[in-house]
């Protein structure tokens, strides 16, 4: 399905109080987050300075609260038809940035495999 060369993997969980315009919020971030190294070695260029791309991956399971209990709960998580609509929203808006977005299947069993040259991983939570 979705595969792309150097970029960002993006993991997107949609809870049911994210709002419709955190989508425009994160897609700035994420297409502008100075993580990749300049030719001094430090975080310095944006995924559109390096000529990167992004795959963005649907996954509910960013709103697992095992907290209490042994099974975890999903409850916070949006219903699969508002959280679609809303991973799309995500990824058309980071394309209008000028980024070019692959994706990753809604609702279907995924084998995600990655490569992480670089110690970043950053949660970004639009409120």
């Amino acid at each position: 399905m979705g595969e792309i060369g150097p970029g960002l993997l993006i993991l997107v969980g949609v809870g049911k109080d994210d709002r419709p315009e955190e989508a425009i919020w994160l897609a700035e971030k994420l297409a502008h987050l100075r993580i990749f190294e300049d030719d001094h070695g430090r975080m310095n260029r944006s995924v559109l300075d390096a000529g990167g791309e992004v795959l963005v991956v649907p996954e509910f399971t960013l709103y697992g609260d095992a907290g209490e209990g042994r099974r975890p709960s999903w409850d916070a998580a949006a219903p699969p038809e508002v959280a679609r609509e809303r991973v799309e929203a995500l990824a058309r808006a980071v394309e209008a940035h000028g980024v070019v977005v692959r994706r990753g299947a809604f609702q279907e069993h995924m084998e995600v495999e990655l490569v992480n040259d670089g110690p970043v991983t950053i949660l970004l939570d639009g409120r």
